[in-house]
């Protein structure tokens, strides 16, 4: 779906974002304190104890600033729909680069691994842009749809058999990964390889992770992501020789005004797909899955009509999940928010941009707690805010969602969560580790 157009921030003036001096902010007359978003343990408090804390953010006359102990700088708490919209849409002011995520990409970690698509500005952004939209043939787009459905029903037919106990492993998290490895070309052989990977790359992740694997992380996974690159490239050198119809081939071969991808970049945009591609929807399914079963009504609606109705239920899931939580961008000029006479960001400054808070902004989402799959409209900001930075795969994301329900509530129409869904507290993702499943 995409974003509105129309969307503008408050007319009303408000002021100057004052920058405090402590980490956690002093809350205006007529507003409760709120919980430090910079500290690890917000995000082990409970869900709606979170969801408390940003409703009185939005209310609010300017974001809040956090100070930030991890990176020893703070940053501007952006948690209406339309400020997330306003820095996603304004690249020249909020700038991607040095990094997204916190903590920054370290400048040796980049000359090594190369830069991802969402650490970069125009023109580079643009240029890599290109070659990767180019490299999505109408040819390649339709052969990716047979796809989807066929690893989504080879999926179900391995549940009806083997009845796992857990749906994130043997299913939400199996099908986007074999769906990417099967565009990019990747042989079978070394995707059990790739996978293990991925989950040393990521299994650490997290805020509540025991001290001694915090300080073993970095090692661990940049080992991890090395030997993941190094295979891709290996096949990317491979189909340089001799191309294929798959997406590594459309990569490394295509030319566009001169440009095609190198190893170190095949091998960055590879990594950024893994975890865009398969941490974001693997997360979704499960949140969907668990949603549809503790909203009984929803469900109902659902399964009456599946073809009516089933694009609305993942528009709603990706909205009332959001898969990742945040990503930061930087200030490059003075700028104030909202226009003439808004609060005044200065340059260099940072800001957080809490697409989740943006998800049930009041203003645009009626009633935003609710879960309710006929909203309509549902203007979510699930795979970003617009811009150039818009996700790449969301179609993409969006067809394994359709396709892994449709064939999963037609043959099992009894499959449902068992039990809450084991969540990784994490301020990046909305991560879950383990769901119970049954039909």
């Amino acid at each position: 779906m995409d974003i509105p157009t129309d969307v503008s921030a408050p007319t009303t003036s408000r002021p100057t974002i004052p920058v405090p001096t402590t980490p956690v902010p002093t809350a205006p007359a007529g507003t409760t304190a709120v919980p430090d978003l910079a500290a690890p343990r917000f995000w082990q408090l409970p869900a709606a104890a979170r969801a408390a804390a940003f409703a009185d953010l939005r209310r609010r006359p300017a974001p809040v600033y956090f100070g930030d102990r991890a990176t020893g700088r703070g940053f501007h708490a952006l948690v209406r729909y339309a400020d997330v919209v306003e820095a996603s849409r304004t690249p020249a002011v909020f700038r991607s680069a040095p990094g997204v995520t916190t903590p920054e990409p370290a400048r040796w970690v980049r000359l090594l691994f190369g830069d991802s698509m969402v650490n970069l500005d125009d023109p580079r952004h643009a240029q890599l842009r290109r070659v990767v939209s180019r490299a999505f043939t109408p040819r390649l787009l339709g052969r990716v749809e047979e796809d989807v459905r066929r690893i989504a029903a080879a999926l179900v037919d391995e549940v009806e058999r083997g009845r796992p106990g857990d749906f994130v492993g043997p299913v939400a998290a199996q099908l986007p990964f074999q769906v990417i490895c099967t565009l990019m070309g990747i042989p079978e052989e070394p995707r059990r390889r790739i996978l293990d990977l991925v989950d040393r790359n990521s299994a650490d992740v997290g805020v509540a992770r025991p001290l001694r694997r915090r300080f073993r992380i970095p090692g661990r996974g940049l080992a991890a992501l090395a030997r993941m690159q190094g295979i891709v490239a290996a096949i990317g050198r491979e189909r340089r020789r001799r191309p294929a119809e798959d997406l590594i081939s459309a990569l490394v071969t295509a030319d566009v005004a001169g440009r095609r991808l190198t190893g170190r970049e095949l091998g960055a945009f590879f990594s950024l797909l893994l975890v865009a591609g398969v941490e974001t929807t693997r997360n979704a399914l499960a949140h969907g899955l668990h949603l549809l079963t503790v909203h009984p009504e929803q469900r109902a609606l659902l399964l009456a009509d599946l073809d009516g109705r089933l694009d609305g239920a993942v528009d709603e899931i990706l909205r009332h999940a959001t898969p990742i939580v945040q990503f930061r961008r930087t200030v490059a000029v003075d700028h104030e928010l909202g226009g003439p006479g808004g609060p005044l960001l200065r340059a260099g400054e940072k800001v957080a941009l809490y697409y989740g808070s943006a998800n049930r902004d009041e203003s645009v989402f009626p009633d935003p707690e609710a879960f309710d799959i006929t909203r309509d409209p549902n203007p979510h900001l699930g795979y970003g805010g617009g811009g150039p930075h818009y996700c790449l795969g969301a179609h993409l994301a969006r067809q394994e969602m359709t396709a892994l329900f449709r064939e999963l509530f037609t043959r099992l129409p009894e499959a449902r969560s068992v039990g809450e869904p084991v969540l990784v507290p994490s301020s990046f993702d909305h991560r879950v580790r383990s769901l119970g499943f049954a039909f």
